[in-house]
């Protein structure tokens, strides 16, 4: 049976935050931090998944809105899980608690060099500050690809390297401190890629910031502090650790819409404050801290301390409540099953001594029912499976629902999940309850594989197959241009000069993307031949010297030279055609009567790599 707790106030808050998953690397400030002058590095918000317009900040990238960006390119976006095709690239959102937050995606060039450069301005001079931005690799754990690396430069100078930024699937946080220079209130913030291009070193980064770094600022103990009606003044003090500020000054602060907007104390620039009101309610204070009083009155240089909450318990409390029939209602020890109005004294966990009267109502359970939307995830390395409350029938909010004994918070969507089974409960206002089970099934991985022989010779076609466990709608062979097919593409002749890796993208009708990566070795065994005897007695075999060779494998012979015994020249020729006696030397043309021995020829010849080999040597003219 479920009960109802009712605590002093009679209100339940339940506050979970939900914060992506960072590591940190580099030096960051030990201190508290302020504002972030830099309102552009999260790279803004909007409604749609591609910002269309070139921000222009990446030097020696081009812009590409038509995802996913290639080698040199780059995008904003909020989702690469909303792209159709993303490299197999991980489905990574934007990293902030915003629901339109942008991100920017960065497909590393073929040379290392400047991918972020933008002009910082409204920084306090001679102020010590923290700059930070979080990186992701976007390739999948476990891809064994190009890994970024990314150094960071103030002014063009190096401060520090992220080193080789992991396949870990997670967003990294780097960043270190810096003091600006008397006088300074700006400077260029750059971002170097320092890896080659290839397949991999892909990444995304957000929330480059710049904040003001101070000491650590407490009002002890963080806690709420709560005091009875009758209690006595509450002195607050300043509690700094840190040598950030050599001459530190304070200005106490108020806030009386819990924590939204705070004004200055008038007067309360000591270590300390005394509250002193004991009407009933919570009450807001905090301090800021900054090196000197002229950074005081700016929010870009200085920081503040944690807010403390002071909350006055009353002495009377009236609670008009209802619950659901079969259900009971807790007042401290005591229990209620049935309609009335109940007194009780009671003391609570700090001491104070309360009154509360209780008008319970007992209320007809009305068959509370869910309406339950949910989807599988559209391909096994996607996220964008769910399950969500579309509505809830004949309850009452506010609500509580629960999936696997968890909480469930409003707007009840459960995304980014892999399969299994997701019991729902929940409790309306009343405590009526509803219940419903989901199962969500993960679809089978789409899986495209390239074969070929592991070796070919130069000049000879490598034959490509390709199989998928599913149909491919949609494909594109890379290097482009090298596979030459437009419906049909299981089987493939492949003319290649040099060892290379084949890749080849696809879809299926899913809108599932998949790829293999096929490496051709090349043989460059050069396949030309020069006789060593012939005989030019006019028989029709072997009567004259010409070059053999493979074609295509050999492509031409670019030059011919024979000479005689004594050195000299006696036979010159130039783009000749592999074995063709057309193309040879034959002693007996034109009348000429060649005597038999040793004459030693040169020859140039081109192959289909584009590579020219120089032969030369001996044969015998044996008549």
């Amino acid at each position: 049976m479920l009960m109802l707790l009712m605590d002093m106030k009679n209100l339940i808050y339940i506050l979970i935050l939900l914060c992506p998953l960072v590591s940190s690397h580099a030096q960051f400030c030990t201190g508290n931090v302020g504002v972030n002058i830099f309102i552009d590095g999260d790279f803004g918000t909007g409604a749609s998944n591609i910002v269309l317009a070139d921000p222009g900040i990446a030097p020696g990238f081009y812009y590409n809105p038509v995802v996913p960006p290639y080698d040199g390119e780059y995008v904003i976006t909020s989702d690469i899980g909303l792209w159709a095709n993303s490299f197999n690239w991980l489905p990574v959102e934007e990293n902030s608690e915003s629901p339109d937050g942008y991100m920017m995606v960065v497909n590393a060039s073929f040379e290392p060099g400047l991918f972020y450069t933008e002009l910082v301005e409204g920084l306090c001079p001679n102020t010590l500050y923290e700059l930070s931005a979080d990186i992701i690799n976007v390739m999948p754990p476990g891809s064994n690809a190009l890994k970024p690396n990314v150094s960071f430069l103030l002014d063009g100078t190096e401060v520090i390297s992220t080193g080789s930024i992991p396949e870990d699937g997670q967003w990294n946080s780097y960043g270190f401190t810096f003091t600006t220079a008397p006088g300074q209130t700006s400077l260029t913030f750059s971002l170097r890629n320092n890896a080659p291009g290839g397949i991999g070193n892909d990444l995304a980064l957000d929330n480059i910031s710049f904040r003001a770094c101070g000491p650590e600022a407490f009002i002890l103990p963080e806690e709420t502090e709560y005091l009875c009606s009758d209690g006595e003044p509450l002195e607050l003090e300043v509690t700094t650790i840190g040598d950030q500020y050599d001459t530190p000054v304070f200005q106490w602060q108020e806030s009386l819409d819990e924590g939204l907007n705070w004004n200055d104390m008038v007067g309360s620039t000591g270590t300390s404050i005394t509250h002193n009101d004991f009407s009933s309610g919570s009450y807001y204070y905090r301090f800021l801290v900054a090196n000197n009083s002229n950074n005081l009155e700016n929010d870009k240089c200085r920081v503040n301390s944690n807010t403390k909450e002071i909350t006055i318990l009353p002495e009377l409390y009236e609670v008009v409540d209802s619950i659901c029939e079969g259900f009971e209602y807790m007042v401290g020890d005591k229990v209620y099953s049935e309609s009335g109005i109940y007194v009780d004294t009671l003391t609570s966990f700090f001491g104070c001594d309360s009154i509360m009267t209780l008008n319970l109502s007992i209320m007809e359970d009305p068959g509370v029912q869910l309406v339950i939307d949910s989807s599988d995830p559209s391909c096994s390395y996607s996220y964008d499976g769910y399950v969500k409350i579309d509505s809830v029938i004949n309850g009452l909010g506010p609500y509580i629902a629960y999936v696997n004994n968890e909480i469930f918070e409003e707007p009840w969507n459960i995304d980014l999940i892999s399969e299994g089974s997701f019991d729902i409960q929940l409790f309306d206002r009343y405590g009526c309850e509803a219940s419903a089970s989901v199962e969500i099934n993960q679809p089978d991985s789409f899986v495209i594989n390239l074969e070929s022989t592991a070796s070919i010779e130069l000049g000879q076609p490598a034959i490509i197959q390709n199989s998928s466990n599913f149909d491919i709608v949609n494909f594109q062979w890379f290097p482009a241009g090298l596979v030459d097919c437009s419906v049909d593409c299981d089987y493939q002749e492949v003319f290649v000069v040099s060892d290379i890796s084949l890749i080849l993208e696809g879809t299926n009708e899913f809108g599932c993307s998949a790829r293999d990566t096929l490496f051709i070795k090349v043989d460059k065994t050069r396949k030309v031949y020069f006789p060593n005897i012939i005989s030019a007695n006019n028989d029709g075999i072997n009567d004259v010297f010409m070059v053999y060779g493979s074609i295509p494998n050999v492509q031409r012979i670019q030059s011919l030279e024979i000479y005689d015994r004594w050195g000299a020249m006696i036979y010159e020729a130039s783009d000749l055609v592999p074995s063709d006696e057309s193309a040879g030397w034959n002693p007996n043309a034109k009348g000429n009567d060649f005597e038999s021995g040793v004459y030693v020829y040169v020859a140039e010849v081109a192959f289909l790599d584009g590579k020219i080999y120089r032969y030369s040597g001996s044969f015998t003219l044996n008549k």
